[in-house]
């Protein structure tokens, strides 16, 4: 199935058209908007919303053999893949490939933390890659992010709500605290919990210009 579904970036393409050629220009060919999950380790979460979500066309990035083969195993069983397709090499290229306000949902879900400070640095979640996310992302985009390490949440945080381009929506407690129900369990939270460890959900809009 990988040569099927693996993604090839192309500079400027619009990127409904990894999907469908008609995409772009037929509101009937299925593929009305993109969305984005980066590290999407075992595929559980990417295959429920491209389940959930048939009019969506998501791209998983991930550069893990082992999480690839998950992915396809279940893919397999499942009879899917129409909408889904995928990149094994890093997700800055999907990002550095993709015409301005293009996406409409990104996913970061519990990415590695590098908790020791001098790997900082290696964090996803940093003001040049936020950025490059409000480039991409069209107006009222979903940003999601979680994770199980408290130093990467106030990491995240302090850079996110520092970002001009986005907006944090929750009100209580909960809106971070649990997990919404169109968010559905990936096998790392699942280990976190059992683990007794805490997990933050985080959800940010893209901003309008």
């Amino acid at each position: 199935m990988l040569p099927r579904l693996a993604l090839s970036p192309r500079s400027g393409l619009d990127p409904r058209l990894y999907f469908s050629p008609r995409a772009s220009a037929d509101a009937d060919a299925g593929i009305r908007e993109t969305w984005l999950e980066i590290g999407f380790g075992g595929g559980e979460h990417l295959l429920w919303q491209a389940a959930a979500h048939p009019e969506a066309g998501i791209i998983g990035a991930e550069p893990y053999v082992s999480g690839v083969a998950k992915l396809l195993s279940k893919l397999a069983q499942a009879g899917a893949g129409k909408n889904i397709r995928i990149y094994m090499e890093d997700a800055r290229d999907i990002l550095e490939s993709l015409p301005d306000a293009t996406l409409a949902r990104v996913f970061v879900l519990f990415p590695d933390p590098w908790p020791k400070k001098r790997h900082h640095k290696r964090r996803f979640i940093q003001t040049e890659m936020l950025d490059e996310l409000a480039r991409v992302m069209r107006p009222g985009a979903e940003l999601r992010f979680a994770t199980d390490e408290n130093g990467y949440l106030v990491w995240a945080l302090e850079r996110l709500m520092a970002h001009p381009a986005f907006a944090w929506g929750a009100e209580t407690s909960s809106d971070w605290r649990q997990r919404p129900l169109d968010w559905p369990q990936t096998r790392y939270e699942a280990k976190a919990l059992k683990d007794r460890r805490i997990c933050t959900y985080l959800k940010f809009l893209r901003r309008a210009q």
